[in-house]
């Protein structure tokens, strides 16, 4: 099943105190893309997200919005430097013994003096950690996937009905090319009887070897079939579980090349004609391809 590279996921988890909301957005891009936004706390998860994330999708730009939330106690802890404090006491008191004056020292007098407190963050199970953020991060990979799954479908569908619309297409142009054949013959024997005296012999055979050399210039057989084989591929990788958007994409370029052969080589107002309806629907896709994983 092909999928779009568009999509939206949402998962949160908890585990104990620990509390992680993640959001997962995917746009369309050549290569793999991850953009991750997450509490500086956490940046030694980094990696760790970006391998999870790469497991499940393979193209795409992924934009990954993490928030975190301690549910209990803080998860931070004040110490005092009381030999700091001390310092900045028997400081003080010197100085108003030696100036002789009287000061009111108080406690939050000294803790505002640099360094005398210290907030640390309490030790934490980063495995624990880990395994509540990674349950989050499933449950959006999961929603995304099916959301693209489900565009890709959609896709699929409609790239179904196109490559329909240009078989029929390259249908008319296979009834129309023996055609041109018998029309060149038409125009040229009356272009010569034109000319010449109505009176005058034609040369059949001198007809007949213009005809072939008009004939293999603007014999477009090879490149219907090639066209036709192409749509066949088409298909059939519509139907495989990997991602495709490359492949598709190149088919396409293929696709593009032997219509313009065709359109080049025909020489013919009717299949020129063809060929812009057709290049009109290769065009369609190529644009729903460039969203396809």
């Amino acid at each position: 099943m092909i999928k779009s590279m568009t999509g939206f996921g949402k998962g949160d988890s908890q585990i104990g105190d620990k509390y992680f909301q993640v959001e997962l957005k995917s746009v369309n891009h050549r290569y793999m893309d991850v953009s991750i936004r997450l509490p500086k706390m956490f940046t030694y998860l980094e990696e760790n997200i970006r391998n999870f994330i790469k497991s499940y999708l393979q193209r795409g730009r992924i934009e990954v919005y993490i928030v975190y939330k301690n549910m209990g106690d803080s998860d931070v802890k004040v110490t005092i430097d009381m030999p700091l404090a001390k310092e900045y006491l028997n400081s003080l008191t010197k100085m108003d013994w030696e100036l002789a004056i009287q000061s009111d020292i108080t406690t939050s007098l000294i803790v505002g003096f640099p360094d005398v407190l210290k907030v640390e963050r309490k030790e934490e199970d980063e495995e624990e950690t880990w395994q509540c953020l990674q349950k989050a991060l499933d449950t959006a990979l999961m929603e995304l996937i099916a959301m693209r799954k489900e565009e890709g479908e959609k896709l699929k569908i409609d790239m179904l009905k196109r490559l329909d619309k240009i078989d029929g297409l390259l249908a008319q142009i296979r009834d129309r090319s023996p055609i041109i054949i018998q029309e060149y013959r038409q125009k040229l024997t009356d272009r010569i009887k034109e000319i010449l005296d109505e009176q005058l012999d034609l040369d059949e055979g001198r007809i007949a070897m213009e005809v072939a050399l008009f004939a293999d210039k603007s014999n477009i057989t090879e490149e219907i079939v090639r066209l036709h084989s192409h749509i066949g591929q088409f298909i059939k990788i519509l139907e495989e579980d990997d991602a495709v958007g490359r492949k598709l994409d190149f088919l396409l370029q293929e696709m593009n090349r032997e219509t313009n052969t065709i359109g080049s080589k025909a020489n013919d107002l009717a299949i020129a004609n063809l060929v812009i309806n057709i290049k009109s629907e290769l065009e369609k896709m190529r644009e729903q391809v460039q969203n396809i994983e």
